[in-house]
C-alpha cells in the first residue's frame, strides 16, 4: 500500500471521528439555537429579553424547561367538563362588561385550573406550571402570564376604585385588561381543544387575537370595543 493512500485513509478516519465527536456533543446539549427558535417562537425572544440579551443563557434556561417539562403527555379532557369550562370562560368574558377586574380574576383561576386538569403542574405552582405550558403551548402561553400578572398585581394594590387608565395604585387599566383576556382567550382555546400533535402555528400569539374566536367563545360586545361600562 503506498503513502499516498494511507495518508487518505488517515484523513479520512480522523474526518470520521471529528464528525462523530460532534455530534455526539450536540447530543449530550440538547437542542439549542435554531430549534429552541422554532419550538418557541417568541417566548425565545422573551427569554433573551429577560436575560438581558444573553441568547445563550436563554437558550440554556429553555433547554432546561424542555428537560423538566418534554416528555408530558396532555390528558384528555371529558365533554361534560369541557362544556363547564366553555361556560366558566363565557360568565367570565360576559362579567368583563360590569367588573373587568374580577373577570381578569377569574381567567387567571381558570386558565391555573384547566392546565391542572390537562396533566399540566397544579395552578398553585404557577411558575412550573407556566414553563411546562411554555414547552407545549409556547406560542400562547404569554397570555396567560399577562393575565396572571395583571390578578396579582391587582391583589397587591388592594381595594381601589376602577379606572380607565393605570393609576397611581399601579394596577392595570381597563384596556389593558381588555388586551390580557383577549390574549389569554387563545390558550384557553388550545387546553380546550383536542389533544393532538401540535406544529408551530407561523404567526406569533399576539397576532392570534385578530383571527375570528369560534363560536363557543364568542366576545361579548365589550372585548370588541374599547370603552366597557363604568369607564
Amino acid at each position: 500500500m503506498s503513502t499516498g493512500v494511507i495518508i487518505a485513509l488517515i484523513v479520512i478516519v480522523a474526518a470520521v471521528v471529528g464528525i462523530a465527536a460532534v455530534l455526539t456533543l450536540r447530543a449530550r446539549r440538547g437542542p439549542g439555537g435554531p430549534g429552541l427558535k422554532r419550538r418557541f417562537g417568541p417566548e425565545y425572544g422573551r427569554a433573551v429579553a429577560r436575560h438581558d440579551g444573553d441568547a445563550k443563557a436563554a437558550e440554556r434556561e429553555l433547554a432546561a424547561r424542555v428537560e423538566r417539562h418534554g416528555a408530558l403527555r396532555e390528558r384528555p379532557l371529558e365533554p361534560a367538563r369541557r362544556a363547564q369550562y366553555e361556560a366558566r370562560w363565557t360568565a367570565a368574558q360576559e362579567r368583563f362588561v360590569d367588573s373587568p377586574r374580577d373577570a381578569v380574576a377569574e381567567a387567571d383561576r381558570l386558565l391555573a385550573d384547566l392546565a391542572g386538569t390537562r396533566g399540566f403542574p397544579d395552578g398553585g405552582q404557577y411558575e412550573e406550571q407556566l414553563a411546562a405550558l411554555s414547552v407545549h403551548h409556547a406560542h400562547h402561553v404569554h397570555g396567560y402570564r399577562r393575565v396572571h400578572r395583571v390578578a396579582r398585581a391587582d391583589d397587591a394594590a388592594g381595594a381601589a376604585g376602577e379606572a380607565g387608565a393605570q393609576g397611581d395604585d399601579g394596577r392595570a387599566g381597563t384596556e389593558e385588561m381588555r388586551e390580557a383576556m383577549v390574549e389569554a382567550r387563545a390558550l384557553f382555546e388550545d387546553l380546550l381543544a383536542p389533544t393532538r400533535h401540535r406544529e408551530p402555528p407561523r404567526r406569533e400569539a399576539n397576532k392570534s387575537a385578530d383571527r375570528p374566536a369560534p363560536a363557543r367563545a364568542h366576545l361579548p360586545w365589550g372585548f370588541n370595543r374599547r370603552h366597557t361600562k363604568g369607564s
